[in-house]
C-alpha cells in the first residue's frame, strides 16, 4: 500500500495498465512531457515512448474520432479531454460513433476499450468554461458507461476496471479532489467493479446518495445530522449509467426517505432520473417527498462559486426538511 493523492492513483492506474497491455495508449492535449494540465500522465512518455503516450492538436472531436478508430482496430485507447467543460466538440463522435457502434455493426464490431478521461467539477474557482458538471448528457446515452470515483482507492481501481471494461467509458474525475483527497491505494494490479454503488455507511432515518465530491458534501452534512439523533445511510453512486437501482432501492425501503445530490443544474440533472425511478419502486415506502440538492439553473458562476455549489449546510437543510415532513 502507497499512501497517494487522487491525481497520483490515476496516474498508477494508467502505468500499471500500460506496463500490462501494450496495446493500451494514452493521448490528449500536452499529456506527453508536460504530463497533461494537471499532471495526471506525468512520466508516461518518459516510459513508454511517445509511441504510446503523445500531444494531440487542440481538436477534442478529433480526439474522440481518433480514439474510436484505435479502439475499433484492437488498441486500448485511454484519450484525455484537458476540462470536462471541453468534451462538448467531441459530442457527435462520443452520441453517434462510440455509443452505436457495436448496434449499428450488429456486434460485429465494437469500441469497447476504450477510454475517456475528463476532470470535472467545480471547486477550483475556474468559472464557467472549467467548472461544469455533465454527466447528464451522457446518461441520456444508450452503450456508454460514465463512472465517477470519489478517493484515490476508487480512482485506481474504477479507472482499471474502466479500461479493460468491454463497453465504451467515460470517466469523469473530480478535479478539486485530485490533490485534497489523500488515501492508502494498494500498488498491485487491482479493480473495482462498474455498475455497482458502494454503501459507504449504514443507517436507519434517511440515505443521502452522491457521486465524486458530493461524497465529501454529504458525509459532513451527515455528521451534522446525526448530533440531532438522525440516522443517515450513505451511498455513493460511482457509476451514473448503468446505475445501481437495486443498491439504492433497498436503501430506501428501509429508510423511506432520499436526498440526492449533485454539482450539475437542478433542470435535468441526473438526480431527476433517480428521484423518478426510487419514486415508482419504493412509492408505498416512502415517508417525505425526494429532495434534490444541486447546482443551480444559471451558468457556473466565478465569484458566486461558494453560493452556487451544494454545501453541507444546504444538503443539512433537506435532510432536516425531509425528516420533518
Amino acid at each position: 500500500m502507497s499512501r497517494m493523492n487522487l491525481l497520483q492513483a490515476v496516474n498508477n492506474a494508467l502505468d500499471t495498465a500500460m506496463a500490462l497491455d501494450e496495446r493500451v495508449l494514452c493521448f490528449g492535449e500536452d499529456v506527453g512531457v508536460f504530463g497533461g494540465v494537471f499532471r495526471a500522465t506525468s512520466h508516461l512518455q518518459e516510459k513508454y515512448g511517445r509511441e504510446r503516450c503523445f500531444n494531440t492538436p487542440l481538436v477534442e472531436q478529433g480526439i474522440v474520432g481518433f480514439a474510436n478508430g484505435l479502439a475499433a482496430q484492437g488498441s486500448v485507447p485511454v484519450a484525455e479531454i484537458q476540462f470536462a467543460d471541453y468534451i462538448f466538440p467531441a459530442f457527435d463522435q462520443l452520441v453517434n460513433e462510440t455509443a452505436k457502434f457495436r448496434y449499428r455493426s450488429g456486434s460485429l464490431f465494437d469500441v469497447g476499450g476504450l477510454t475517456v478521461r475528463a476532470p470535472y467539477g467545480g471547486g477550483i474557482a475556474g468559472g464557467h468554461y472549467h467548472s461544469q458538471s455533465p454527466e447528464a448528457y451522457f446518461a441520456h446515452t444508450p452503450g456508454l458507461t460514465v463512472v465517477v470515483p470519489r478517493n484515490p482507492h476508487q480512482a485506481k481501481g474504477l479507472l482499471l476496471a474502466s479500461i479493460r471494461s468491454p463497453d465504451p467509458v467515460i470517466f469523469f474525475e473530480p478535479k478539486r479532489l485530485y490533490r485534497a483527497s489523500v488515501g492508502e491505494v494498494p500498488d498491485d494490479d487491482y479493480e473495482l467493479p462498474l455498475r455497482q454503488a458502494e454503501v459507504v455507511k449504514e443507517g436507519s432515518d434517511i440515505t443521502l446518495l452522491a457521486w465524486g465530491a458530493q461524497m465529501e458534501v454529504i458525509e459532513q452534512a451527515a455528521e451534522m445530522a446525526e448530533k440531532s439523533g438522525i440516522s443517515c445511510e450513505l451511498i455513493d453512486l460511482r457509476t451514473i449509467v448503468p446505475w445501481d437501482i437495486e443498491t439504492v432501492a433497498a436503501s430506501v425501503f428501509k429508510t423511506g426517505r432520499l436526498v440526492v445530490s449533485h454539482e450539475a443544474p437542478l433542470t435535468g440533472g441526473f438526480a431527476a432520473e433517480i428521484a423518478a425511478t426510487i419514486q415508482q419502486r419504493c412509492f408505498l415506502y416512502l415517508e417525505s417527498p425526494i429532495e434534490r440538492v444541486t447546482g443551480l439553473d444559471t451558468p457556473f458562476p466565478l465569484t458566486l462559486e461558494k453560493e452556487y455549489m451544494p454545501g453541507p449546510l444546504k444538503v443539512l437543510d433537506a435532510i432536516h426538511r425531509t425528516m420533518d415532513f
